[in-house]
């Protein structure tokens, strides 16, 4: 096996393999370590490098292989977000504003991948702040997708997703508040799992925040279960944690008798043609494999999304990120100041933005008394410019949206926040980057979403593992 095949093998191969000691964590490491070092210069995913401390873990793992100890992630290589803390190493939430901070504890999912034997060797880039769903900022620079390097990987778990796609690691942690693990998901190429509020333990304040999830990335649907089993449930940082999250590994992708509904548009959104051709290749398919589908509407429109979405986020992360513009303005990127900026204006308030977040339920509530799930598309755009702000909007299809964050159909579902939501390769547009569908499920009803999921992948329509891949 050359080093490019196997620096995509997957998380459960790699256990297969540590496990029948025909592969040593610490070979696999140097590996992958130098995939890194070959592709960075030109990708930029990566803000942080643990080798020495990987070095020592990944020895820790070969030993407790040998002594029959070994852990549900032991050896496996994982690309951390940076907005994920780890105690003692950089945090600076890819701002300028925070240039030097250091993270004073570990985030909940950090303390559980590393302990499960989890290798985290490479932290990644974001947008400052999160706030934005491509992935470049003053502090970082510019994060390019390694389907093509002219586009960004999505946001802002960005750096996540291009590590994936490019071969860093099989695994990696991302978070959504707009869609920001299942935006670079689609455009990388890759798994995303938006879990239920809840799921995920966090830390304050955005814990607190129901339009907020931590959740797993990796390349496969089966390696999203496998770490979403490890980092989901209650932990004592997080008092909103749910305890005894359902086992979502291994659910298999049995469609056969499942209700599917399939929305192109989600209402009223402008869409990309080749988005919507995948997205139909794709229902189709899950047909082929015996699932019921059926094409339905829904009476949401992008302008009611986007006013609930608003009002939410003015009150909550509009107003912390408004702080900070309020005392290190010129230090900022300006998408940063932008979102700062519009925070300020008039608009619905917080409870009226309840009221309608509770009446956008209500269609969707309906159709899942007959469906089991929602299969739509994850992005409504063929991508983002990398490097681009896109700050008057942008134009999609025949139509246009007033706000980047727009060109991807994932803010729905962040607002109806129970619901999980894997996104799963389609295929690729024109250009070259990778389209993605979103399953969405009952509110908490994971395994569900996992085993539709898995049964998208299994068709081979959008996504084969291993030879699909881009040509970097």
């Amino acid at each position: 096996m050359s080093d490019t095949d196997a620096v995509y093998l997957s998380a459960t191969e790699l256990l297969a393999a540590f496990r029948a000691r025909t592969l040593s964590p610490v070979e696999y490491l140097e590996v992958v370590i130098a995939r890194v070092e070959a592709l960075e210069p030109q990708l930029n995913a990566v803000m942080d490098r643990r080798y020495d401390e990987a070095r020592e873990e990944a020895k820790a793992s070969a030993d407790r292989y040998v002594q029959g100890t070994a852990r549900a992630l032991d050896g496996v290589p994982v690309a951390a977000k940076e907005e994920h803390p780890m105690q003692g190493r950089s945090w600076t939430q890819g701002s300028l504003a925070y240039e030097g901070a250091v993270a004073p504890v570990d985030h909940p999912i950090i303390e559980r991948i590393q302990a499960a034997g989890g290798i985290v060797h490479v932290r990644t880039t974001t947008p400052e702040f999160c706030c934005a769903p491509y992935c470049h900022s003053r502090m970082w620079g510019i994060t390019r997708n390694p389907w093509n390097t002219d586009f960004s990987p999505g946001g802002s778990s960005g750096g996540t997703g291009a590590a994936l796609a490019a071969g860093y690691a099989p695994i990696g942690t991302g978070s959504d508040i707009g869609g920001s693990i299942r935006i670079p998901a689609s455009l990388s190429g890759v798994a995303g799992f938006k879990p239920p509020w809840q799921r995920v333990p966090a830390l304050p304040p955005y814990n607190l925040d129901q339009f907020c999830h931590d959740g797993p990335m990796a390349r496969t649907v089966a390696d999203c279960a496998l770490i979403e089993d490890v980092i989901a449930g209650a932990h004592w940082r997080d008092p909103a944690s749910l305890p005894h999250p359902p086992r979502v590994e291994g659910v298999g992708t049995t469609v056969v008798g499942t209700r599917v509904a399939v929305c192109t548009q989600l209402g009223d959104w402008p869409l990309d043609p080749a988005v919507e051709a995948n997205t139909r290749r794709v229902a189709a398919s899950l047909a082929a494999a015996g699932a019921t589908v059926e094409e339905v509407t829904l009476p949401w429109t992008v302008a009611e999304i986007w006013e609930a979405s608003q009002a939410h986020f003015r009150a909550i992360m509009g107003a912390g990120i408004g702080a900070v513009n309020a005392e290190h303005g010129p230090l900022l990127s300006d998408y940063t100041v932008a979102f700062a900026e519009s925070m300020l204006g008039a608009g619905m308030g917080f409870y009226e933005g309840m009221e309608l977040e509770g009446a956008l339920w209500e269609p969707l509530g309906r159709l899942f008394q007959q469906f089991d799930v929602l299969l739509c598309p994850t992005m409504a755009t063929d991508g983002y410019r990398a490097g681009e702000a896109y700050l008057d909007g942008m134009d999609i299809g025949t139509g246009s949206v007033v706000h980047h964050i727009l060109g991807a159909m994932t803010l729905p579902f962040n607002i109806q926040s129970r619901c999980p939501v894997v996104s799963v390769p389609s295929g690729l547009a024109a250009n070259g980057v990778p389209t993605g569908v979103q399953v969405v499920a009952r509110p908490y009803d994971d395994v569900t979403a996992f085993r539709v999921a898995g049964a998208v992948e299994a068709t081979g329509v959008g996504f084969t593992h291993p030879t699909w891949r881009p040509a970097i």
